[in-house]
């Protein structure tokens, strides 16, 4: 953060909400946070912001929010216009932060893909990857989460317009749970959960509920996936199931563990 906004002759900052190959749940945490909304529109200008309203504001803007992973060559070239108009650029969600569920393409013929599920796949035009804004343009800040969390996102829109580095945790799931004071599955039923190598953020909803963390928010700041990988096999995981485990929403940021953790291995 080099310090606060420069903000227009209005007197208010301006905010853009960009998406590209996503589902908008990342858009619609925005939307949900209702009462909060209403008070950052008094003191912001939402100058483009398309699943809330038609209206589209030209840049340049003082904060853009961008969901969705770059997937085309059209994503490519418009994510530049993008942190060309913006001031402060921040990634919202795992399509954003790390390429998504959809990034699973990577690791497949794209093109093979194409031929099963679309009928006429001449008329589609795609990359045959799914990448993070982050591997096309400067990012100021990245919102994990599929979907992100509203206090968190409140947290990093205050943070911006103040000037200030957002307070988002990066600790692992595993103290979210005894925050909350969750038993831990995996020691109380032998039920695999990625929670110790997972940022925190959503509360640890799942484990509260009985089921394992499946990594959502991406991989913590500091992880030893080396270490949690015995114990799902020891939990009844086959090594597939264990990739199958990591390879969802954050696919991509998991991978690069495994492959660290594969060189790590190398005598």
């Amino acid at each position: 953060m080099t310090g606060p906004l420069q903000f227009p002759k209005s007197g208010r900052p301006r905010l853009g909400v960009f998406k590209f190959a996503s589902c908008d749940g990342c858009q619609l945490t925005l939307l949900d946070c209702e009462d909060e909304l209403l008070a950052i529109a008094e003191d912001v200008e939402v100058a483009h912001f398309l699943e809330a309203s038609s209206d589209v504001g030209r840049g340049p803007y003082d904060l853009s929010l961008v969901e969705g992973s770059v997937t085309t060559a059209e994503d490519e070239e418009r994510i530049r216009l993008i942190r060309a108009e913006s001031h402060r650029l921040v990634t919202i969600g795992a399509c954003a932060t790390a390429g998504g569920v959809q990034a699973l393409r990577n690791y497949a013929d794209v093109a093979e893909y194409l031929q099963v599920v679309y009928a006429r796949p001449d008329y589609i035009a795609t990359l045959a990857t799914s990448t993070p804004i982050s591997a096309h343009v400067p990012v100021d800040f990245e919102l994990r989460g599929c979907p992100i969390d509203r206090s968190q996102l409140l947290e990093v829109i205050t943070a911006f317009l103040a000037g200030r580095k957002p307070a988002i945790p990066n600790h692992s799931v595993c103290f979210s749970c005894k925050r909350r004071g969750t038993v831990c599955v995996t020691v109380a039923r032998g039920t695999p959960c990625l929670g110790p190598v997972t940022h925190a953020g959503c509360g640890a909803i799942c484990p509260a509920y009985g089921r394992g963390c499946y990594g959502c928010f991406g991989p913590a700041a500091t992880t030893n996936l080396q270490a949690l990988v015995p114990l799902m096999h020891r939990d009844g995981m086959s090594e597939e199931e264990v990739g199958r485990f990591l390879h969802t929403f954050n696919v991509t940021a998991f991978a690069a563990l495994e492959d660290a953790m594969e060189e790590d291995d190398l005598p």
